[in-house]
């Protein structure tokens, strides 16, 4: 087994405390340095504060690693070549000898192979606009239609169709609620302004959603819990809307395709908000990560 999972992490899982994945792309692709080491350790901080154990995934010389040390999460936010590595990535990163940070199919798909059931990121990707031109849409939701894990999430990222995100996964038989709002959040938004069917208001109905799944015993599919960023923290929506069609207009003129469009998209927005869209994204980031861990107590004691 190529898995490498950590003492601490294997010993928790063992014991069946509660254990939150953490994906690594926001350390290595995400911030700038030295900040992302810094928010490295204090998402970490904020799982043991809510007692649980963290589980940082990252791929290192070819070893899918789950749980990092303070050593290799300095690799992950210092390193240059680090490489982003979704789900389709693994077997050649592995095979390569390569070192990654993973996105959220990966953390999903890695997580799961090492027995860890919940997983905190900020936002997740989803159906890009013009889809019907490009035909572009994440690996993490195909991903998610197959894995049994429950993902905290602030919805999916902004700057994607959020209604055909949402139609996309009812497809995919992935379940969706929200968490103490009956309506999906957009990432640095607290309302993407589209509904959900169904409303979560405790981490322990979380966890009896989860005993379902499994009593159920139906198709592997993950639960995402869309988690809202306080409003006082969310970025204006007029300042988003403006920013994000200038974004959009900036990408198309620059003939800006495939891969490099969400990262394009993002750093418009980071550049032109003067960072606010990146303290919003943070602050997303940092509610999700506390509401997981309650959640993975709340299983755990199950």
């Amino acid at each position: 087994m190529v898995l490498v999972v950590s003492e601490e992490v294997r010993e928790a899982i063992d014991a069946r405390r509660p254990v939150v994945a953490l994906e690594s792309t926001i350390i290595a692709h995400g911030l700038p340095r030295p900040r992302n080491l810094r928010v490295a350790l204090e998402l970490e901080t904020a799982v043991r504060q809510e007692g649980a154990v963290p589980a940082t995934i990252a791929v290192l010389d070819g070893r899918p690693c789950v749980g990092l040390d303070k050593e290799q999460l300095e690799r992950v936010a210092n390193e240059d070549g680090i490489r982003k590595l979704g789900h389709r990535d693994l077997p050649l990163a592995v095979a390569s000898g390569v070192s990654g940070a993973t996105t959220v199919s990966a953390t999903a798909l890695l997580a799961a192979l090492a027995g860890v059931r919940v997983f905190a990121t900020g936002g997740l990707g989803g159906v890009h606009r013009e889809w019907t031109a490009t035909q572009d849409e994440s690996a993490d939701l195909g991903l998610l239609a197959r894995t049994r894990v429950t993902v905290v999430c602030a919805g999916v990222k902004s700057i994607l169709d959020v209604p055909a995100t949402l139609q996309r996964l009812e497809t995919l038989g992935v379940a969706v609620a929200g968490y103490g709002t009956g309506r999906f959040p957009g990432f640095y938004l607290s309302d993407s302004g589209h509904p959900v069917d169904w409303t979560l208001e405790t981490p322990g109905q979380v966890a009896e959603a989860m005993r379902a799944q499994d009593a159920l015993d139906g198709p592997d599919s993950a639960l995402i819990v869309a988690n809202p960023v306080p409003e006082d923290e969310q970025l204006d929506p007029e300042l988003h809307a403006r920013v994000l069609a200038e974004a959009l207009q900036a990408c198309a003129q620059a003939g800006i395709t495939g891969q490099a469009v969400t990262p394009f998209l993002l750093d418009h927005l980071v550049r032109h908000t003067d960072g606010a869209s990146l303290s919003a994204n943070l602050a997303a980031v940092r509610g999700n990560v506390r509401l997981a861990a309650r959640i993975a107590a709340a299983w755990a004691r199950g």
